[in-house]
């Protein structure tokens, strides 16, 4: 799934190609990706003849200003792509299920194999309805805090590390990649109890975080082996090959070369160090 630094990348491209550009024409195949409306055609006509005049991110979702005071709320889900093409000949991939056209030519393209990602418009004034972003905690990358205010924040939790880097709720767009990387940088196992970390630990866990991501969206986000994320143009991120943990069982630590190791935790693969990670 796209994580914050991949749906970052996406909105610095977005700002740049679609800002000013006004939609001639939509086109939405079956109901899953617009699913919020109540038919296509609902959808259709919030975004035809609007022009798009900015572009935000929340956690994980983008948010494309529109004309009228109207916002494109995007969210990639699992698997989800958005492919900007500079014009409506080339061809099409599989899996697309919207299609937006421009009327100074190319398209902005929605591409979702496993269709958990989705696509609707809401009124600016009724974004704070949207369960989904009305609950989002600290964006690590647009809310500036402190680490002491960070301290406060998670020596209230009596919460395993991962899954409270991971919790919506409480630090926004971090997943399942960087909540591992950003442990192994903090030297921090995921199952330590938020209420038990020191000062020191606690500092190193926020610039760890803040790092990792910043560094992320450097390299342009993480794609791995299935090739599902890829930008704006198509193209793959490269800070996976800058990953000190994640997917690298069996390889030693950069830090400390013992053996990194998988672990099966909730559903999910989690990668670390068993010997520098405390």
């Amino acid at each position: 799934m796209p994580e914050l630094p991949e749906v970052e990348v996406l909105r610095r491209d977005l700002e740049r190609d679609v800002v000013g550009r006004r939609v001639k024409t939509v086109e939405v195949d079956g109901m899953r990706s617009v699913r919020r409306h109540h038919n296509r055609k609902q959808f259709i006509n919030h975004l035809e003849g609007k022009k798009i005049t900015s572009v935000e991110r929340r956690g994980k979702y983008l948010l494309l200003g529109l004309e009228g005071d109207d916002v494109l709320v995007i969210h990639l889900g699992m698997s989800g792509q958005l492919l900007r093409t500079k014009t409506s000949r080339e061809a099409r991939q599989k899996h697309l299920h919207v299609v937006i056209t421009f009327q100074k030519g190319g398209q902005l393209r929605f591409v979702d194999p496993r269709t958990f990602g989705e696509m609707f418009v809401t009124e600016a004034d009724s974004l704070s309805k949207v369960r989904e972003l009305s609950h989002l905690g600290i964006d690590p990358l647009e809310h500036a805090v402190s680490w002491e205010q960070f301290w406060g924040l998670i020596s209230q939790k009596h919460v395993k590390l991962k899954p409270l880097l991971m919790d919506q709720k409480f630090m926004a767009g971090i997943g399942n990649i960087y909540s591992d990387e950003i442990l192994w940088g903090a030297g921090l196992r995921w199952d330590r109890m938020s209420d038990s970390l020191s000062a020191q630990e606690v500092r190193r866990l926020y610039r760890s975080m803040v790092e990792v991501l910043q560094d992320a969206v450097k390299y342009r986000g993480s794609s791995l082996a299935d090739g599902q994320y890829v930008d704006l143009f198509g193209k793959p991120g490269e800070y996976q090959h800058h990953h000190k943990v994640y997917a690298r069982e069996g390889e030693t630590c950069r830090r400390c070369r013992q053996v990194l190791v998988r672990e099966r935790v909730g559903g999910r693969s989690t990668f670390s160090c068993p010997a520098c990670q405390v």
